[in-house]
């Protein structure tokens, strides 16, 4: 069995916080990479540890930038296989390319099929990711995938900001799942919003099934990228009569200008998780409010490197 004399962690550059965050909670070596840029900008990874016969686990989140990261992985990956290490265990907390799981029309292509032949060509071993954007994207891999889910920390935050009685509220049909495994670690009920996107940025809710009246709410999503659904279903909540509005979502996109769309919108706080870094991008922000996720990747990691039943970590994150 292997010992953490045996484990190395590597972080590429997209999510280094995190990634010393697991360190810490692990208490697992945080190995060192070089990184530099050739003058016609090409990636140059160099390992500076002897990773040979070990057990490696790379830490990076394809978010943001997801062509520089997912290449930048790509290349940490085959650096480390050519030196001989004995497993490489890749922990991306967000996936990029998730949504581009299927064609929608002719001529397309599924990118999230792409880039898991992509990781698993390059040498990975195993992937560790946090609430998929569906969850059978994991088949797409011909390697193991343990898809962490984030609602039980997220949900043990929201207990403290909700006093009394309230609902817990999809943005959309899609997230009706998500929405119901909150409502029952809540011991709530949930309302569903049924929309209707008119394009990639505008979003017009149709109608409710269920009531918000008179009630507090809590809007949840497994990921918020220009907070088009989110504020669209917040003021529908608002117009309905809801009282006070929160939400929550693993995956903090946040691009363009949906910071200050959550700033005009009547949400009253945000919660999300970190598998996306604090950038300038959120610093205007008064709303939100990030929770770690490092304890459970954290937790997984001390599950494989044991070779113990990872399933203990689904129970611990669904009680």
């Amino acid at each position: 069995m292997p010992t953490t004399d045996d484990v190395i962690l590597f972080s590429g550059t997209s999510n280094e916080k995190l990634a010393k965050e697991v360190s810490e909670y692990t208490s697992m070596k945080l190995g060192h990479l070089h990184f530099e840029r050739f003058p016609d900008g090409e990636i140059c990874v160099t390992i500076r540890e002897n990773v040979r016969g070990r057990d490696i686990f790379v830490i990076q989140s394809v978010a943001l930038d997801p062509n520089n990261y997912l290449m930048e992985l790509l290349i940490i990956i085959d650096a480390l296989v050519r030196a001989s290490a004995n497993s490489v265990t890749v922990i991306i907390p967000y996936y990029g390319y998730s949504r581009q799981d299927r064609k929608n029309g002719y001529r397309e292509p599924i990118t999230a099929k792409l880039v898991a032949n992509l990781i698993s060509r390059a040498g990975a071993t195993r992937i560790v990711t946090m609430d998929l954007h569906a969850a059978q994207l994991q088949g797409f891999f011909d390697i193991p995938v343990d898809n962490l889910l984030a609602h039980g920390l997220l949900g043990e935050a929201v207990k403290k900001e909700f006093k009394g009685d309230f609902l817990v509220v999809t943005p959309d049909v899609g997230s009706v799942k998500l929405a119901r495994t909150y409502a029952s670690q809540l011991g709530v009920d949930f309302v569903v919003v049924d929309k209707h996107r008119h394009s990639a940025n505008e979003v017009e809710v149709v109608n409710f099934i269920g009531d918000v009246n008179g009630k507090d709410v809590l809007l949840a999503d497994d990921m918020c990228s220009t907070a088009g659904t989110l504020v669209s279903a917040a003021k529908a909540c608002h117009e309905k009569g809801a009282r006070k509005i929160f939400a929550v979502f693993t995956h903090g996109l946040l691009v363009g200008d949906s910071v200050r769309k959550i700033e005009e919108s009547p949400i009253e706080k945000v919660y999300m998780s970190n598998t996306i870094p604090w950038t300038e991008r959120l610093s205007g922000s008064t709303k939100i409010v990030t929770i770690s996720v490092a304890s459970l990747f954290g937790y997984a990691i001390n599950c494989i490197v044991s070779r113990e039943s990872i399933s203990s970590l689904y129970d611990r994150n669904t009680n």
